[in-house]
């Protein structure tokens, strides 16, 4: 399938313009360097399964994903896919690589399900940021908790045991004030996600509903027992 980035219309940029405005990222910006932005964003469907960019493509653009979702992944040498990261509605990625000089993609994008990202220029967007300082701070702000993520992440990869970091896993897609949540990705993919193979992912959740710390009817998760869940992502 053929990769189409579309300029956006001028009725569009309206509504793009309304919605960068109550972004954390662009709401500093002034309305000038808005329509900047705007003006230079091209808009992107992606059909589920469709590649956005692959490792190793030079970067042009960093994406904000306005529906959908996006999974950013690597292969090995065999070709086995690990999971980096699931981008969804309203989440940014690729931002960081502007900085860098020859920037090329370090990873894999594609669409989990029908998608679709809103690209914004990347040189442009770095040439702005000389005039807004308070957006600098943001985008550091952020990509400094990623990058507190990332290093907890390997953390947990490197020290806890599958069940760990299944229960981790678990506990942070928990929205706040209920136990109750869907899986909003295939399970495959949460498996690679946590570094272990699908069977073992779906074993430890039936072992855990057996445990009767939560329940699971399809892809809904019901957490009975939180403590003892949060007991278990420590490895205690």
């Amino acid at each position: 399938i053929t990769l189409r980035d579309t300029r956006i219309s001028n009725r569009g940029q309206g509504k793009l313009f309304n919605a960068l405005k109550h972004s954390h990222l662009f709401a500093s910006l002034s309305d000038e360097q808005l329509d900047r932005v705007c003006h230079n964003a091209s808009n992107t469907k992606l059909k589920e399964n469709q590649a956005l960019f692959k490792q190793g493509d030079e970067v042009h653009r960093f994406y904000v994903v306005l529906t959908g979702q996006i999974k950013l992944f690597v292969l090995s040498p065999k070709g086995q896919e690990k999971v980096i990261d699931v981008v969804s509605d309203g989440q940014m990625f690729a931002e960081a690589l502007m900085f860098m000089d020859k920037p090329h993609y370090q990873v894999n994008a594609t669409a989990i399900t029908e998608t679709e990202v809103l690209g914004i220029d990347a040189k442009d967007f770095k040439a702005m940021l000389r005039d807004s300082v308070d957006t600098c701070f943001f985008l550091l702000a952020d990509m400094s908790i990623r990058l507190k993520s990332l290093i907890h992440e390997i953390d947990t990869l490197s020290l806890q045991t599958g069940n760990c970091r299944v229960a981790a896993y678990l506990l942070d897609s928990t929205p706040e004030n209920t136990d109750t949540f869907k899986l909003n990705i295939p399970k495959n993919l949460i498996a690679s996600r946590v570094s272990v193979k699908p069977e073992t992912f779906s074993r430890i959740l039936k072992e855990l509903a057996e445990k009767g710390i939560l329940s699971v009817k399809g892809g809904e998760i019901t957490i009975l027992d939180r403590e003892a869940l949060k007991t278990m992502s420590t490895g205690r």
